[in-house]
């Protein structure tokens, strides 16, 4: 019987050996986001099993939660060292780095998904985003987008400019800058450890994402006040890190369906998160939380704000100046078809 079950374990082993393609490899894709979290960690883990399927098994990529490896907030630096293959990520959490990659990733009082991902794909934005990644040892391919999230949560009511200033706030991007210019102190924070620091008032207010996902986060239970449009946010933009070596590394064809992956991630996490937000917001309601929308003169003071930010920045940075003016030129080209093709 001994020999009998020896025997049958080798048969197996060797089965299973067999079944996996040729030169297969496993990858571990560090997250900045819990793959728990409606669309922002879950469309990584969905990312990762479609690339298993698509290149039929030749690369799996595991999906590690935060912290598994290294904090969230360090994926950057553990993909440019190849300290992992992969990571998922938004391109703006790397500002620390380089502000320019901001712009790959949101936009204050910028474009909405369709025409972001136009200017990326046909407007010279892909070309400037891989010469800035690259210089980091990283490739990185859009993967995900989602539309306008929420520009706050707040413990009391926001009726003026003037309400903003000396309140710590967490902020994410350039948007950060804008707020800063208002008074507001910020910082940021991975999203797992914004509940627990508006709670005990390290910060006073937050923003992070969209309905469904700040519903998840449980602002609710602290802040009442939830506020909108996302001026700094009208569509994000995430992103699959690959080790630049590991991405050269690859055949023609595992780039090519890498790609086609990421392209239909895009398609399918911009359609979930248009779904799921309406009921979210209902949700939300019933718990006690009151929907502003900022008045006009906050918008227009945030966006006066926003242009000071981009002088400076462009003044200081020739990257963030040379991807702002690629950015602004298809927006302004762009212009004459949105105001005639599209309803207000």
């Amino acid at each position: 019987m001994r020999k009998f079950a020896a025997t049958a374990a080798v048969a197996s082993a060797m089965a299973i050996a067999a079944a996996l393609p040729a030169g297969a490899e496993t990858w571990d894709m560090q997250s900045t986001y819990p793959g728990s979290l409606t669309q922002l960690g879950s469309l990584g883990k969905h990312v990762a099993a479609t690339v298993e399927k698509v290149t039929g098994g030749e690369i799996k990529i595991k999906f590690q939660e935060p912290g598994a490896i290294v904090p969230a907030l360090e994926v950057f630096d553990a993909v440019s060292s190849g300290a992992v293959q992969a990571g998922w990520s938004t391109p703006g959490y790397w500002t620390g780095k380089d502000s320019a990659f901001a712009l790959f990733s949101a936009v204050p009082f910028g474009p909405r998904a369709g025409e972001y991902i136009a200017w990326l794909k046909f407007g010279g934005g892909t070309e400037l985003f891989d010469e800035l990644y690259h210089k980091y040892n990283i490739h990185g391919v859009h993967c995900g987008v989602i539309a306008p999230e929420a520009s706050g949560w707040f413990k009391e009511e926001i009726k003026s400019v003037d309400d903003l200033k000396g309140k710590k706030m967490r902020f994410f991007g350039l948007g950060a800058k804008v707020m800063e210019k208002l008074g507001v102190s910020t910082q940021l924070l991975a999203g797992g450890d914004i509940f627990p620091a508006l709670e005990l008032g390290t910060i006073d207010a937050t923003e992070f994402s969209m309905p469904a996902i700040d519903l998840k986060l449980g602002f609710y239970q602290v802040a009442k006040h939830y506020y909108f449009p996302g001026w700094h946010q009208q569509s994000t933009m995430f992103d699959l890190m690959i080790n630049l070596d590991v991405w050269n590394g690859l055949t023609d064809t595992q780039r090519a369906q890498i790609e086609a992956a990421c392209d239909a991630a895009i398609t399918y996490g911009l359609a979930e998160g248009e779904a799921i937000q309406f009921d979210a917001l209902n949700e939300l309601k019933s718990k006690g939380v009151t929907v502003h929308r900022w008045p006009d003169e906050i918008l227009d003071t945030l966006r006066k704000a926003w242009d000071e930010v981009v002088a400076e920045e462009s003044a200081s940075n020739a990257n963030f100046k040379k991807v702002w003016a690629s950015l602004s030129k298809f927006r302004e080209g762009y212009a004459a078809w949105k105001d005639v093709g599209y309803l207000d």
